[in-house]
């Protein structure tokens, strides 16, 4: 059958198809160290998986409102208001199965064709695979290793347009690691709110941050009808299968958000939604253990690849990803990647979020001590033979 012409605009996420490859190097008999998915390697809070339990006994398997089920936008309500420090109502929030519907809908619901997209290279691969499916233009700013992999404000300031339509942001990042300071974070709101252009934070690695304190642009002076803040469980609480995020939004892009949920997946589980009301509102403590190792397990990293050849990286300040600048190989970052995978370590060539990725590879330290120092002894012999 023919396609349609806009699926060849449509990208992937590469770190799924890493996995797959090394899925299928396991189907062999290889031992592959998994470096490459973002996934927590900690199970889910055993409160919040009880409550999901509780919520299936008692039925809660039926359809429920397309924007989610009044009690968890309530508690998302409650949360975003206390961690944000704004007013927030719940019928701002729209629950989405996953995080990533609300960046699909709220690019497809407000970028016509040849409308321009601020977005950060390297970013997470979605970004710039919906804006070019929904026929918008990209337009990257490059995320630079010399700035702590921050905004280029001059660049952003010069390629901001009559036609920019959104601005996209994310801090923590992902694949860097770094954080937007509150000047930069000021500076792209105050632009934002002159030019009345709205803003995507993604705040999905909010919980991630090792130094300093977070700050949103949420609730930044002239703001407050031109922000969508994009949040899930995934990260957080340990919930990458459960696939239950949200979007807090100006109501009446909620309504249009609610009414492309209506058109593609009706509703969201109910009985994930309830084990969603359980993570916000019950004990913390999980998700500050798990923050606290991940930052051990950071620095562990970190001075693992500072002594491998042809490596150095610089010390990630939030989510939970390494990206090493691996120039001094003298080869490209997907050459790397390879030969890593055929030597037991599965990594992702940088360049799979961006082509401001050449030169680097990510690797998710979202994994046990154990396998962190053998996957740097695996890359060793590898990386002395790759380099010129």
């Amino acid at each position: 059958m023919q396609l349609a012409a806009r699926m060849s605009r449509l990208g992937t996420e590469s770190a799924f198809e890493v996995l797959a490859r090394a899925k299928a190097l396991e189907a062999q008999g290889r031992n592959i160290i998994h470096l490459e998915i973002g996934e927590p390697d900690y199970d889910t809070p055993a409160h919040i998986r009880e409550a999901a339990k509780q919520a299936l006994d008692a039925g809660a398997t039926h359809y429920g409102p397309a924007a989610g089920l009044p009690e968890l936008r309530s508690a998302v309500a409650k949360h975003v208001a206390e961690t944000r420090g704004i007013d927030v109502a719940p019928d701002q929030v729209v629950v989405t199965p996953g995080a990533k519907p609300i960046m699909y809908f709220v690019i497809t619901a407000l970028v016509d064709e040849g409308d321009e997209v601020i977005y950060p290279n390297p970013g997470f691969p979605i970004y710039e695979s919906v804006i070019n499916f929904v026929g918008g233009v990209p337009v990257p700013i490059p995320l630079r290793e010399e700035s702590g992999f921050q905004f280029d404000l001059d660049l952003f300031e010069k390629r901001v347009s009559p036609k920019t339509k959104l601005i996209i942001l994310n801090s923590p990042q992902n694949p860097t690691g770094g954080v937007l300071d509150p000047s930069q974070l000021q500076r792209i709101a105050a632009i934002a709110a002159d030019r009345r252009i709205p803003i995507l934070t993604d705040e999905v690695y909010r919980h991630f941050m090792y130094d300093g304190e977070f700050v949103s642009v949420l609730g930044m002076p002239g703001l407050d009808d031109l922000t969508v803040l994009l949040d899930g469980f995934s990260k957080s609480y340990a919930m990458t299968g459960w696939r239950l995020g949200y979007g807090v939004m100006p109501l009446p892009l909620a309504e249009q958000v609610t009414k492309l949920m209506v058109n593609s997946n009706s509703c969201t589980a109910s009985f994930v939604q309830y084990g969603g009301v359980a993570a916000l509102q019950s004990d913390q403590s999980p998700v500050a253990a798990m923050v606290a190792e991940f930052k051990r397990r950071r620095d562990i990293v970190v001075e693992g690849l500072n002594s491998l050849p042809g490596v150095s990286c610089i010390t990630p300040r939030g989510a939970f990803y390494a990206f090493p600048n691996i120039t001094g190989t003298g080869r490209k970052a997907s050459e790397v990647a390879e030969a890593l995978l055929n030597g037991g370590v599965a990594v992702l060539s940088g360049t799979a979020f961006g082509e401001y990725g050449e030169g680097y590879l990510r690797l998710s330290y979202a994994n046990s001590e154990a396998n962190l120092r053998e996957a740097i002894e695996r890359m060793r012999p590898v990386l002395a033979n790759l380099v010129k």
